[in-house]
């Protein structure tokens, strides 16, 4: 064991275990360094580690931050052996979304619509409505759910219902939603190097190995743009549609049109519920009744009119929801005219369901 290695693997946390390292562990079963080539190697147990990908990503990310630039890095896992069971584990599938009625995606065609905005204050309104809600950040590159809810720092747990069945995560639970994010895994400044398959299954787990309970809606809030991750999502789960989140732009027709005929091809053929135009108009916090289209008028009604696409609503752009949003407190808690728009956007997508 290479003494470098274990002291930079010291740093890697186990969430679940007591936020032990993982070299105090003793999952650590390799840690060789030689000629510019690091290779470490993670033992697991049979049952599935419901932080398993996070870890190795982690893991990766701690060497590669940490040693000189140009090393190569290499992270894998092993089976450890453990005392004999009685009986074969079931491996993880659908069983914690069986109690969920309606499993919808918020998508965008690209960043910075504010589509992280839209989905966290969706669900405040529909749990508001008396709905049973959870939400899923799939965006594991860029997770901002801990933020946006007034989470960060908080670590959720993993239990154990029986012997047969393996750990699962329990959700945080807050404004009457329960929340799942990789961000509470991982320190907020930590890149995460991940590869595409290894991305696709973290976010896997962090649908799958959860204990959602019943939900009535689990939003899944997706990266932007479109890709292996959204693929690996709507074909592994059961997603009833789709919600498109966009700007007024002409610009960013385009953008829509790439996410939209994603949902509609012919291999994923999801349902889209509609558009939300977000950034609608722009209205001073001091003069409520103004508005000012400072990025056009009517641009997401234009759009979903030629894609034969439903309006599902229309967000005023309004410095109270960006500092809701900094400050952890959803802008749809409030009774103000921008936070109402989001429980009509609510009572909209719940007709449209």
């Amino acid at each position: 064991m290479n003494e470098e290695l274990l002291k930079i693997l010291s740093s890697v946390r186990h969430p679940g275990q007591g936020d032990r390292s993982i070299v105090e562990l003793g999952m650590v079963t390799q840690a060789e360094l030689s000629q510019g080539k690091a290779s470490v190697m993670l033992g697991f147990p049979r049952r599935r580690d419901p932080l398993t990908e996070y870890l190795v990503g982690a893991a990766r990310a701690a060497l590669i931050r940490s040693l000189p630039q140009g090393t190569a890095v290499e992270v894998n896992t092993q089976v450890v052996d453990e005392a004999p069971r009685k009986q074969q584990q079931p491996k993880l599938g659908l069983e914690q979304l069986t109690n969920v009625r309606h499993i919808i995606g918020i998508a965008s065609g690209k960043g910075g619509v504010g589509k992280s905005t839209v989905a966290v204050n969706l669900a405040v309104a529909l749990a508001r409505l008396g709905y049973r809600v959870g939400l899923a950040d799939a965006d594991v590159y860029g997770p901002s759910v801990p933020l946006m809810t007034g989470t960060e720092g908080l670590v959720p747990e993993a239990v154990k219902l029986s012997e047969d069945m393996p750990e699962l995560i329990v959700p945080i639970e807050k404004y009457g939603v329960k929340w799942m994010s990789i961000g509470y895994f991982a320190p907020r400044e930590q890149a995460l190097i991940w590869r595409g398959p290894m991305a696709c299954n973290s976010l896997k787990q962090m649908i799958l190995q959860v204990k959602w309970d019943v939900l009535d809606f689990l939003l899944i809030d997706m990266p932007p743009g479109t890709g292996d991750i959204h693929i690996s999502l709507v074909q592994e789960i059961p997603m009833e549609g789709a919600v498109i989140v966009t700007t007024p732009q002409n610009v960013a027709l385009s953008d829509v049109e790439k996410g939209v005929n994603m949902f509609r091809n012919p291999s994923i053929k999801r349902k889209i519920f509609g558009l939300v135009e977000n950034m609608a108009w722009f209205t001073p916090e001091e003069h409520p009744d103004e508005k000012y289209y400072i990025f056009g008028r009517d641009g997401g009604v234009k759009m979903a009119s030629s894609l034969g696409l439903e309006l599902l609503g229309q967000i005023p752009l309004v410095q109270r929801i960006r500092e809701s949003g900094d400050i952890g407190e959803p802008a749809a808690l409030s009774s103000r005219p921008d936070s109402l728009a989001f429980i009509d956007l609510a009572r909209t997508l719940v007709e449209k369901v």
